[in-house]
């Protein structure tokens, strides 16, 4: 039976969160909001003994259990910022917390969960993805009579996650809008059910990354379901498939939905360091990363707008990710390929039609005897208009150009191997992967696909998550590309095929 609206009020105003949770500041991004001219607030759920909002939902749910179940214990599944929540509560409560978590974690990670839950909490290391973990913690939970605190789809979870929306009300009742980050939907439901009770001409607006917009899939199938992948980059909402009663709460209660790119997010984040000296995880920039996307197509001229900034646990190795595509993100830089003439002073007389552009990346490649091909880089001072122009001058001079800024495979990839082209014709095949970060994936993928079939092309790339990025190419006969799917079957590693991508086609084959 569903919790009432009025029962999930009442749930939210007497949540006991702050027995251990902090009432997180409201501040005003003074700079964002002069660039924007609308007041935008940024609601600081870094500021949670955990950094992240978490805490509110998980620590709500533990208050609810029975003398017998706090007695048997809890089991929690998850690879990020609810292990530290149910880990950092428990050891308030007195309670032992088993946290299982996938192999592929960062040890970073790992340490805070047992740094946060002390000796109340007992960590187990299974599987190499998020759904292997919470297999075998349901497997543990059924075991040993553990009490399983979900990470979102939980009216308990659900509510202490609204404590953010009565704290909002409370700091400045006269918000117009409100964007909230959502991976299982648990933050948003509990923020929408409370404010659209109190202040229901409040427009709440979700904000999903384009390569796990569970909310958006199951709006349009009036259910939750499944996405085929989810990406990696923000871990902190890859959730492939929304819960039951945060569908509910937020197909009834959200006014809109919408995604962002990541490259958006890395401008979000560099957005909220900008005013507040505060580095944001991916997921915890999801809001502002909205903001400046949808002020782009809505008047919010004089209005006033919260985003939350629901997390701040960030793997460092990520900031180098973040600092090279941030400027993508805010439109300031744009990269491109281009055909030159192969002869003497072509170089000198194409730099010379940037018009004097302040170039931030130069890739050049002989091709042959008549043409090189370039990957260029150049810094924007006015957006997408600025390198319309640019591009249009480009084709009056006789230059063949191909924009390449959102090409996702140039932009991880290609754009660090403009080196050459294999010698020889060959049935070349690339394919995208995602590796588990773990010792042996490598060698899984080379005893799998590589003795048989010649590796023609090979690239690595991680930005700290728990999975790597690699570009491989195949010398695949016709005749055997049957049996090279079913090892890649085997393999069981996300990948595409990517063989028709312009950025490889241009620079690499």
């Amino acid at each position: 039976m569903s919790v009432s609206d009025h029962d999930y009020l009442k749930k939210v105003l007497l949540a006991p969160v702050y027995d251990v949770a902090v009432s997180s500041e409201l501040v005003l991004m003074s700079r964002f909001s002069q660039e924007l001219e609308t007041e935008v607030y940024l609601k600081r759920e870094d500021q949670q003994p955990v950094k992240s909002f978490k805490l509110r939902g998980a620590y709500n749910r533990l208050c609810t259990l029975t003398p017998e179940q706090a007695a048997a214990g809890v089991i929690a599944a998850s690879a990020g910022n609810h292990a530290q929540g149910v880990a950092y509560g428990a050891r308030m409560k007195g309670i032992q917390a088993t946290i299982v978590m996938p192999e592929t974690t960062p040890d970073i990670k790992i340490e805070a969960v047992r740094r946060f839950g002390g000796k109340h909490v007992n960590v187990v290391l299974h599987g190499t993805s998020f759904d292997q973990a919470a297999g075998h913690a349901r497997q543990l939970s059924e075991a040993h009579g553990y009490t399983f605190v979900p990470p979102f789809d939980d009216p308990d979870v659900i509510a202490g996650q609204g404590t953010v929306a009565r704290e909002l009300l409370e700091q400045n009742p006269k918000l117009d809008v409100v964007f909230v980050a959502v991976g299982g939907g648990g933050l948003a439901a509990g923020i929408a059910v409370y404010l659209k009770q109190l202040r229901p001409e409040i427009k709440i607006v979700a904000v999903e990354s384009e390569e796990s917009a569970c909310f958006a899939a199951a709006r349009q199938a009036g259910e939750p379901v499944a996405l085929p992948t989810v990406g990696i980059f923000a871990d902190g909402v890859a959730v492939k498939i929304m819960g039951q009663e945060t569908f509910r709460l937020c197909n009834r209660f959200v006014d809109e939905v919408m995604t962002v790119s990541n490259d958006e997010i890395c401008a979000a984040i560099k957005d909220i360091f900008d005013d507040t000296r505060v580095i944001a995880e991916p997921a915890g920039a999801l809001s502002v990363a909205a903001i400046r996307k949808y002020s782009k197509h809505n008047d919010l001229k004089g209005q006033k707008v919260a985003g939350i900034l629901c997390g701040a646990n960030i793997n460092f190795h990520t900031l180098r990710y973040v600092s090279e595509r941030c400027e993508l993100g805010e439109q300031k830089e744009a990269v491109f390929a281009v055909k030159i003439p192969e002869r003497p002073g072509a170089f000198k007389q194409f730099c010379d039609c940037l018009g004097g552009k302040a170039i931030t990346e130069f890739n050049y490649r002989y091709a042959n005897e008549n043409e090189a091909h370039i990957f260029v880089g150049v810094k924007l001072k006015g957006g997408k208009p600025e390198f319309t122009e640019l591009r249009e001058s480009l084709t009056g001079q006789g230059y063949e150009s191909f924009d390449l800024s959102d090409n996702e495979l140039a932009k991880l990839h290609v754009r660090h191997m403009v080196g050459g082209r294999p010698p020889t014709l060959l049935n070349e095949t690339v394919f995208a992967f995602e590796f588990p970060e773990y010792p042996g994936a490598l060698l899984n993928f080379l005893n799998t696909l590589g003795e048989r079939w010649n590796i023609t092309l090979f690239h690595y790339r991680n930005h700290g998550a728990a999975e790597g990025l690699v570009l491989a190419g195949f010398d695949i006969p016709p005749q055997s590309r049957e049996a090279f799917n079913q090892h890649l079957e085997a393999l069981n590693y996300q990948c595409t095929d990517v063989t028709e991508n312009p950025a490889y086609r241009f620079f690499l084959s």
